[in-house]
């Protein structure tokens, strides 16, 4: 009688042997793009497999998580061998965006920047969100994404207005 590991290909037999974290491995290694989002990895084992792979790659540094079930693919850093993202957090972010369908276009001082309005080189990892207000964080060590949208003021101006409110 035969095994059902010997009905299938060695191909199909070999990927069965494989543990879910060399599995993930593979299968991230093979992905374009630099963003790597949990829902799409969910076929490859149980829910606590997955986290358990994901915290391992995280441990060896061939991920960096930067959000809620984002990651992006890491490489050594050239001068401390930390792992860090192979690209800045605003292209991290505007895939993160494509990928999980979220209009987005670039933050006004980016724009004003990018256009040549202003000399001023934005500091700030900002994106507009239209009428979409978004609470997913996205970070990479200190930098974080801040959002502007059509329905609330930018970030700066809302910290300033609290302090000269009356109490």
């Amino acid at each position: 009688m035969a095994t059902p590991l010997a009905t299938l290909s060695t191909k199909q037999a070999s990927l069965r042997s494989l543990s879910v974290k060399e599995r993930l491995q593979r299968s991230i290694a093979a992905r374009s793009g630099e963003v790597v989002l949990r829902r799409d990895l969910v076929n490859f084992g149980s829910p606590a497999q997955v986290s358990r792979a994901l915290k391992q790659l995280v441990a060896e540094g061939k991920l960096v998580k930067i959000g809620t079930g984002v990651y992006a693919k890491a490489a050594p850093g050239p001068i401390s061998g930390i792992p860090m993202a192979r690209q800045p957090l605003g292209a991290l972010a505007a895939e993160t965006f494509d990928r999980l369908g979220i209009p987005w276009q670039l933050g006004a001082a980016q724009r004003r920047y990018n256009e040549r309005l202003t000399t001023q080189v934005p500091w700030r990892t900002t994106f507009d969100t239209g009428k979409r207000r978004i609470s997913r964080r996205l970070q990479i060590g200190k930098r974080v994404v801040e959002y502007e949208n059509d329905l609330t003021r930018p970030a700066w101006r809302r910290r300033r207005s609290r302090s000269t409110r009356p109490v």
